[in-house]
């Protein structure tokens, strides 16, 4: 069993509000994503095995860091559609969208938990499907040799924090809000399963002049 370094991708677009105009990388979200790589080749050298989802802003996130040519790319490695989620909720609930920041903090639980409870209808996957495709590709992923580096989302990101330290939902909501732009998160082999050693680390975020680039949003 391998340890696992999962990277969120790096700032998308903050004014979207569906899911295809959020797809692509901000200017700062590709700086991010260079800083990233430059201090991953400084640290660690080589990077082992890549992979990463199949959106833009994935792709365009390993592409900064230089190892877009080398990522495996898997599906399964896909955020959750929260916008989708969001309008259908509002659509069969009449619970609004937000516009800002604060709303969206109070608003991103609410679709967690009705989603995960099936109260809302015509979703592109259930709450169960993506739990369960979470978990199949971190298996292979664990299995195979070597560290592996995964370019993914904070949604799926904190679906494995919750399966592998048995968060309920709203902590799972919780948790992904907290997730910053490429971030760095590891998984690492302890007795027969994987347990997290690493948490939300922006090393290459650190340094005062960088500040300004530790975006959740």
């Amino acid at each position: 069993m391998s340890q696992i370094t999962l990277i969120r991708h790096g700032q998308a677009n903050t004014e979207a509000r569906d899911e295809a105009d959020y797809d692509r990388l901000s200017p700062l979200g590709h700086q991010q994503a260079q800083w990233l790589g430059e201090y991953l080749r400084a640290s660690t050298g080589h990077q082992g095995r890549v992979y990463c989802g199949t959106l833009t802003r994935h792709l365009e996130t390993a592409q900064g860091m230089g190892v877009g040519e080398e990522a495996i790319r898997d599906p399964r490695l896909n955020e959750l559609e929260y916008f989708t989620l969001a309008q259908l909720l509002e659509q069969q609930k009449g619970v609004a969208i937000p516009k800002d920041r604060e709303g969206f903090v109070a608003h991103l639980p609410m679709v967690f938990e009705a989603w995960q409870r099936g109260e809302i209808e015509g979703t592109p996957e259930s709450f169960g499907n993506f739990e369960t495709r979470v978990r199949e590709a971190l298996a292979e992923i664990a299995a195979g040799s070597g560290p592996a580096l995964v370019v993914t989302s904070g949604g799926l990101i904190a679906m494995v924090m919750r399966q592998m330290l048995e968060l309920d939902t709203p902590a799972m909501a919780r948790m992904a809000l907290a997730i910053m732009n490429t971030s760095l998160h590891r998984v690492f082999p302890i007795g027969d399963r994987l347990s997290p050693v690493l948490f939300n680390a922006v090393p290459h975020l650190e340094l005062p002049e960088r500040h300004y680039a530790q975006t959740h949003l």
